[in-house]
């Protein structure tokens, strides 16, 4: 039996690792950059890059490399090799300080919105001291910022640090009005759960439209999906028991806390959840996993799906944001405690949470969009498009007094007894959970239940981060004027409920009604990613973001740009792959299937045998047919339009209106010819094949 103790963070060059090999002074200059971001000099990091190789070629590492994220949602790596010549015609193995602190990829050829043209090449990799490195297939990765020759942020990451310094510093100012002397920093911490769904790997390569977008766009439904609620929580098929062994092990290599697994709604979908930790190592452990998830499947013979809706007409993927804020002393400070009415300090952060999200609703979407994750917000399953928060009873009833000015008397603790003497007694909690909601407080956190299970979680962090700060930002200048604290602290509790409570929703986020009520209310719903995204540049968002130095106006409208391009070029290739898919597969196969009943028909007629089924099925396979080669038409001649418009958000809103539009119309047409041509014409793995493809 392995010995996790040792097999956890054993890939790692972490705190043990480098109080163990670096000079006491030497390690003591590197936990102060790393805790104060004081800056690193660079003898100094001579010394932890000569630690940092030696520790790596011992593990059998030969390359090193700066691991960062650009605008493309995935990482991004280029490999160079410790040696280094020798004046004998042999070589040494060399790792300088300050190859560990900078790198040089070239910028031009990733996303930057117009930030870095074709000639304007020069790009920056810089070391983030706060993230470790570590070894990953024989390569030390050392995680990075990238950035431009002009110091625009060009990467997820350095967003994402500079809004954890804002909120840090507007939080410490809230905790030093509550006479908290003892913090030093604030930090939001975030455990991303991770849905995905594994299929056979010969399956998907019979399947061109997983291959170039992750998703199916033809497809109907199989005789089973998930209507019977026995995947749920299911005992573990043994090729998917095998990968998440070798994926827990392979991920504690990495420091990375994967602790929950489990089979998810849908067949073939499955979940892994790790424990907490700070959120720009979040960021990173979460695109590792993302990584190894595919790597480790195709090692047993599978491919991992991490595409938003893979399947039409079942659930599809998310990964459930779990983001709480807490004290470097260890003080979360989204914990009500057992008396939450009486936490002032709690409920001053709670409104702030409160606050934000309703007034920055807007963001919160935006955070979330994409082409992928259009399918689940507000179109074909929850959570929907509008954001909304969910407190419990508990809470809302304390809120509700503060805001009517009653004394609130607790809610009692409950035992829980389910009727059987040999079952344990149990506190019952004082309030139920809520899976519907987009944004639940779920004890000492919120869970942001909207994200797509491909995304970066950098972006909605990025967001709430600078939103919550923002709201703090707004206390601290308040009550650092006050002459009658208490007096004043219960005033401003009381005034942002009642301006904000607007936002809380605890019912069912699935219902018609809910989206009558939500208007009515005066809550937005952005439907779609092109509804949304105009609300990225909005003057009001724009200034938050200039306030704080997370985004510079510059950045922030080449993401708007960059998100706009992605959109329309993910649409296109989805066209462009069903188009293919109905010249190549579906009309062959439906013309060969004709072939085949007319051939019968014939013969049937001639031995004047009754061929009633035969004269149906040709009739409606040939009327299908010329429809959806119609459809297919149009689709192309929408494709050809797309092309003659320069304007990136005309663009979007043509492939969405437009293009999406007739996809939808062809795929109806071809989703219906699939139940009726013959397997043997039909060589396009069904759903069927593909949702129970692993044994």
């Amino acid at each position: 039996m392995k010995d996790i103790t040792r097999l956890f963070s054993s890939m790692v060059f972490d705190d043990s690792v480098m109080k163990a090999r670096l000079p006491k002074d030497t390690y003591k200059a590197l936990k102060k950059t790393i805790a104060q971001g004081t800056h690193l000099e660079l003898d100094v990091a001579n010394v932890v890059a000569n630690a940092m190789k030696d520790w790596a070629v011992e593990k059998g590492a030969t390359h090193f490399t700066h691991w960062f994220q650009p605008m493309t949602g995935i990482t991004a790596e280029k490999h160079d090799s410790f040696i280094s010549p020798t004046a004998d015609g042999k070589i040494i193995m060399e790792f300088s300080g300050k190859e560990l602190v900078r790198g040089e990829p070239d910028a031009s050829s990733f996303p930057s919105g117009g930030l870095r043209a074709t000639f304007e090449a020069r790009g920056y990799t810089v070391w983030d001291t706060t993230s470790f490195a570590f070894i990953k297939d024989g390569t030390l990765c050392i995680p990075t910022a990238f950035c431009s020759y002009s110091g625009e942020a060009l990467d997820k990451k350095t967003p994402l640090l500079r809004s954890m310094q804002a909120i840090d510093k507007q939080a410490m100012r809230v905790l030093r009005l509550f006479g908290n002397k003892s913090a030093k920093r604030v930090l939001t911490t975030v455990g991303p759960e991770q849905e995905y769904f594994l299929i056979d790997k010969k399956m998907y390569l019979k399947r061109p439209d997983l291959i170039y977008t992750g998703r199916t766009v033809l497809g109907s439904p199989p005789p089973k999906g998930q209507e019977m609620e026995d995947h749920y929580f299911g005992v573990l098929k043994p090729r998917v028991s095998a990968f998440m062994k070798e994926l827990d092990e392979e991920l504690w290599k990495l420091g990375i806390l994967a602790k929950t697994k489990h089979n998810e709604v849908a067949p073939a979908q499955h979940e892994l959840a790790p424990i907490f930790s700070t959120t720009n190592l979040a960021l990173d452990h979460n695109q590792l996993t993302m990584e190894l998830m595919k790597v480790i499947a195709d090692r047993h013979d599978m491919v991992c799906l991490l595409h938003e809706k893979p399947f039409a007409g079942v659930n599809g993927s998310g990964k459930h944001n779990n983001w709480s804020i807490s004290t470097d002393t260890g003080l979360n400070l989204l914990e009500p405690g057992d008396t939450p009415f009486e936490n002032a300090q709690f409920l001053l952060f709670l409104v702030a949470v409160i606050k934000a999200v309703d007034e920055y609703q807007d963001l919160l979407r935006v955070s979330v969009a994409s082409a992928g994750n259009d399918h689940r917000l507000g179109a074909n399953e929850a959570p929907p498009a509008i954001v909304s928060m969910f407190l419990g009873d508990e809470l809302t009833e304390i809120l509700e007094t503060i805001d009517e000015g009653k004394a609130y008397h607790g809610k009692e603790k409950i035992e829980m007894e389910i009727g059987a003497t040999v079952l344990p007694h149990f506190p019952k909690d004082t309030t139920d959970r809520n899976r519907t909601s987009p944004f639940a407080f779920t004890g000492n956190k919120f869970e942001f239940r909207m994200l797509g299970s491909a995304f970066s979680i950098a972006g909605p962090n990025i967001i709430l981060n600078t939103i919550v700060a923002e709201e703090l930002s707004q206390f601290a200048d308040i009550l650092e004027k006050s002459a009658d604290f208490k007096a004043d602290l219960a005033n401003l509790i009381k005034s942002t409920i009642q301006k904000h409570k607007k936002i809380i929703f605890n019912g069912n986020n699935y219902s018609d009604e809910w989206v009558k009520e939500a208007e009515s209310r005066g809550l937005l719903n952005l439907k779609t990613t092109v509804d949304a995204l105009p609300s990225f540049i909005a003057s009001k968002n724009e200034e938050v973001f200039a306030k704080h130095q997370v985004f510079t106006e510059t950045e922030l409208h080449s993401r708007y740009e960059i998100m706009l391009e992605n959109y329309a070029k993910i649409i296109r290739i989805e066209s462009l792959t069903m188009v293919d898919l109905l010249k190549k597969e579906v009309l062959p196969a439906t013309l060969g299937y004709q072939s085949e009943l007319v051939s019968l028909l014939q013969k049937k007629n001639e031995c004047g045998l009754d061929s009633t089924v035969e004269e149906s099925l040709t009739k409606k396979i040939s009327e299908l047919t010329v429809l959806l080669y119609q459809k297919l038409g149009k689709l192309e001649e929408k494709m050809v339009q797309a092309g003659t418009i320069t304007d990136t958000l005309e663009l979007a809103q043509y492939y969405q209106n437009a293009v999406f539009a007739s996809m939808s119309d062809a795929r109806t047409i071809a989703d219906e010819l699939e139940t009726l041509v013959s397997k043997k014409y039909w060589t396009l793995p069904t759903y069927g094949e593909l949702l129970y493809s692993v044994n």
